[in-house]
């Protein structure tokens, strides 16, 4: 069950990842700050989780990063979306719907 779970959480967080970053490119802590705003909170991302999982991404060729200097002058890697990661999101959006509704009916039955 362990495993399942994390593979669970490791593709909900390459969702959000990639959802994120479709607008512009933003540097990892910035990642982590705009999950946790547009979920109230609710998605609290930490670097443990965060930097392995955008490390993958980036070896899948769904995100490309870019070193440049963050808002507070600091050198930071900033990461886009390719266009295979834009096809992933779509792949896992539809993932996640099918989910969402499979619990939702066990959660609805009589």
């Amino acid at each position: 069950m362990g495993d399942q779970k994390a593979d669970l959480l490791r593709g909900t967080l390459s969702m959000l990842i990639l959802k994120t970053i479709t607008l512009k490119p933003m540097h990892g802590f910035g990642i982590m700050q705009r999950i946790e705003q547009i979920t109230e909170g609710a998605f609290q991302v930490r670097p443990g989780s965060l930097f392995p999982s955008l490390h993958r991404l980036e070896q899948e060729g769904w995100i490309e990063g870019e070193w440049g200097e963050s808002e507070n002058r600091r050198r930071a890697k900033f990461y886009r979306i390719t266009d295979e990661g834009r096809d992933q999101l779509t792949v896992e959006k539809e993932n996640w719907s099918r989910a969402v509704g499979a619990v939702t009916r066990v959660l609805e039955a009589l």
